[in-house]
């Protein structure tokens, strides 16, 4: 089969369920994945055959499409900051927002020569910590997660790109001390509310780990807090927590911050939204 016909059914069937951009976005990636062809390539090649098993591939990716599976679970992986990380159902994929949230702390840290102790909290795909570890060469990295299947994948990404992250099972909402002082504190936590669901697109909403995504309407903060609370007790003086945050609540954490004694403030996100806190503890015995 000539893949130039399949090309055709593919947008054609898929015209219903994204804009003509987004399938020519998946098209060209699917195409790299199963036939190991650039988009020059294929211009050059506009009678391209495709075997019976990739005909089998891009059909299945088309029907996974139409139901808004997100194109990082069809393709099992994702960028993020310049390196592929493995992604699944188990794991958040990695967006943008958190990019910019790696670059804060790199702008802060990326000249400090003595080590550095960061713990992250949620490591999901490991896509923070590992980033981290990448460009911070004085970094002691260590990262924690409540779910084993996410710390597997985790695992795997830090071995992938060749990158050492201490990865530990850990539920944090049940944690009394951090057991050790850090320079650096940082959670991209659950932070939307039932009530933001309208809000979501159904990629998200059906195919990605509510555990790491939701929290009860009546207390969304919960995270955010009781990492402040441990952050507190563990972080050195003039060490810095940093926070991905509910654009709708960026005042109500802050206050929540300022309650356990960091100075803080807010960064909007590339959206222009409230995304992202920084808190640095001035002094001992904040509580």
């Amino acid at each position: 089969m000539q893949l130039a016909n399949f090309k055709k059914v593919f947008f054609e069937e898929l015209s219903d369920f994204y804009p003509d951009t987004e399938v020519q976005s998946f098209y060209f990636m699917l195409t790299q994945q199963f036939l190991g062809k650039s988009r020059l390539e294929l211009a050059l090649e506009p009678e391209c055959e495709i075997l019976e098993e990739q005909r089998n591939q891009f059909q299945d990716a088309l029907d996974r499409l139409k139901i808004h599976e997100p194109i990082q679970h069809i393709l099992e992986r994702s960028e993020f900051f310049g390196l592929t990380f493995k992604v699944s159902k188990e794991v958040l994929i990695p967006r943008p927002e958190t990019e910019e949230l790696v670059s804060w702390i790199l702008e802060d840290f990326s000249s400090e020569e003595k080590l550095i102790r960061i713990l992250d909290i949620g490591s999901g795909s490991g896509c923070i910590p590992i980033s981290l570890a990448k460009n911070l060469s004085s970094a002691e990295v260590h990262s924690w997660d409540v779910s084993a299947e996410a710390l597997k994948i985790a695992e795997f990404n830090a071995k992938f790109n060749n990158l050492g992250v201490n990865f530990q099972l850990k539920d944090i909402l049940e944690t009394k001390d951090l057991e050790q002082e850090f320079d650096v504190i940082v959670s991209n936590p659950p932070y939307v509310r039932n009530l933001e669901k309208k809000e979501m697109h159904a990629n998200v909403l059906n195919h990605e780990p509510a555990l790491a995504l939701y929290v009860d309407d009546k207390d969304p903060l919960i995270f955010h807090r009781k990492i402040s609370e441990l952050a507190a007790k563990n972080l050195k003086v003039g060490g810095s927590l940093y926070f991905e945050i509910n654009q709708y609540l960026g005042a109500e954490t802050l206050e929540i911050v300022r309650r356990f004694g960091f100075e803080a403030g807010l960064k909007k996100d590339i959206f222009g939204n409230d995304r992202m806190l920084r808190a640095i503890k001035k002094n001992e015995g904040a509580l």
